[in-house]
């Protein structure tokens, strides 16, 4: 039983942090359309930056909000890149987005080394129930919830949330309307990019973070984004915990080399869920 409560709270702190990055990539995709395949590239640049930054003398919290400030202006930087052209397609944008994820693998190297790096986290361990849980996983659990109630807040009683809700249902009204979509986008690049930051400097205490990290934070997020039809913010976050909890469970009771094939499988039945939901949609509609 103690097992089982370690592996479980342990997959729920590596579930927050995947539907971190999979809530940035939802927002980015709910404003503009565009799948953002660099969203794991923020969390890796937060990361590193974090790690750096603390290894010449800073302090936590300081080094740690630096990182994902590094990440936010990552997002904006790369919405500029892939969006600030008037004409451009999602889909051209997504293969931008894939281009300047490969390009920072580059300078994440010529900064960083190819070697995986980590930062110490939360120190100690408490007992739950005879399960003895890193406090680091408590912070994730912790800043995860507060994460996603600011969002819910952001969407629900600001402006800013109101227009970015906005230009995710109806650009063409909300332009009519006076609001900037290429603005809303931006910030959504921006906000995108400081969730995936938080992502990779809660994970850098318990994951050696090199150059391709990014790889598996990206299906892992892309996998819980695709329980929210890419759409629903709260959604992802089920699923990001789902994923956690089950990869946990995996290489908990099993081998932990399966973990990322549990994310693949969940995708690709999702992904043929939703493909079987449409051709019944377009027959009925036929």
């Amino acid at each position: 039983m103690s097992d089982f409560l370690a592996y479980l709270i342990t997959g729920l702190g590596s579930g927050c942090a995947i539907a971190l990055v999979g809530s940035g990539l939802v927002l980015i995709h709910r404003v503009t359309r565009v799948v953002n395949f660099a969203q794991g590239t923020f969390a890796v640049l937060g990361a590193l930056t974090a790690i750096s930054l603390l290894d010449s003398g800073l302090p936590h919290g300081l080094a740690e909000l630096l990182g994902i400030v590094v990440a936010a202006a990552t997002g904006l930087l790369a919405g500029l890149v892939a969006t600030g052209r008037r004409g451009t397609s999602p889909q051209s944008a997504l293969i931008i987005t894939l281009g300047l994820s490969i390009l920072a693998y580059a300078v994440e190297v010529l900064l960083w080394g190819d070697q995986g790096r980590s930062s110490e986290g939360l120190s100690g361990a408490v007992e739950v129930f005879g399960a003895r849980i890193q406090t680091h996983y408590l912070l994730v659990i912790g800043a995860t919830a507060v994460v996603f109630t600011a969002l819910t807040v952001l969407f629900s009683a600001t402006d800013t949330g109101k227009a970015l809700s906005a230009c995710a249902s109806n650009p063409y009204a909300a332009r009519v309307v006076g609001i900037s979509v290429r603005r809303m986008g931006l910030a959504a690049f921006t906000i995108g990019g400081a969730l995936g930051g938080l992502a990779g400097v809660l994970l850098a205490p318990l994951h050696s973070t090199a150059f391709d990290s990014d790889v598996a934070l990206i299906i892992n997020g892309f996998a819980a984004a695709i329980v929210g039809s890419l759409h629903h913010i709260g959604r992802t976050l089920c699923g990001g915990l789902l994923l956690g909890v089950a990869q946990a469970m995996v290489a908990g009771y099993g081998d932990a080399t399966y973990q990322t094939v549990v994310a693949l499988g969940l995708v690709l039945v999702l992904l043929l869920g939703q493909a079987s939901r449409t051709r019944s949609v377009m027959a009925e509609a036929g």
